[in-house]
């Protein structure tokens, strides 16, 4: 079941997102940025302040009363805005993403809005292609990756951010 993420969901949250992007246990899926980064993806006042602001919505699946996919989506001027794309790495590849992709249409749609954006880690291809093979395509946009305590890269190459959107009706 997707509904919107409360307050009382931020721990769960904050342990799913990390646990899907970073650490040994996000290796269990394949959309693990262990191999390119250290640290912490996200952490519990940054999740509550998602929550609190009034242009987000972070939406959660949840099956048996644990939470084990998420998305946060941005209303940003005429386009939404969508991120932290996460399903438990155990449970990856059950069609959780697509279902929580095709809310986000739903959502857009439900604001009028015509776009759908996001940003990749560019050297992240398979997941870039994955996006692609659900009607997202690259804009050639490029945006700096940040440098910050809570994203340390551990890989040579620079990093940056390749910009996909999707079109919505």
């Amino acid at each position: 079941m997707i509904t919107i993420a409360t307050l009382q969901d931020v721990s769960d949250l904050n342990k799913l997102i990390n646990s899907g992007y970073r650490g040994e246990y996000s290796k269990k899926g394949w959309t693990t940025e262990a191999n390119i980064l250290e640290g912490s993806r996200t952490n519990e006042a940054e999740l509550k302040e998602i929550i609190g602001t009034n242009k987000n919505t972070l939406l959660k699946f949840t099956e048996d009363n644990q939470i084990i996919g998420c998305v946060l989506l941005v209303e940003k001027e005429q386009q939404l805005y969508l991120g932290m794309l996460t399903v438990s790495p155990e449970l990856q590849n059950s069609g959780i993403g697509k279902k929580l992709l095709q809310q986000a249409e739903v959502h857009a749609q439900t604001l009028d809005l015509s776009k759908i954006v996001m940003t990749v880690i560019s050297i992240r291809t398979e997941l870039i292609n994955w996006y692609k093979r659900h009607g997202y395509v690259d804009t050639g946009d490029r945006e700096p990756f940040p440098v910050s305590d809570i994203h340390i890269s551990i890989v040579e190459q620079p990093l940056e951010f390749i910009v996909l959107e999707k079109k919505i009706n």
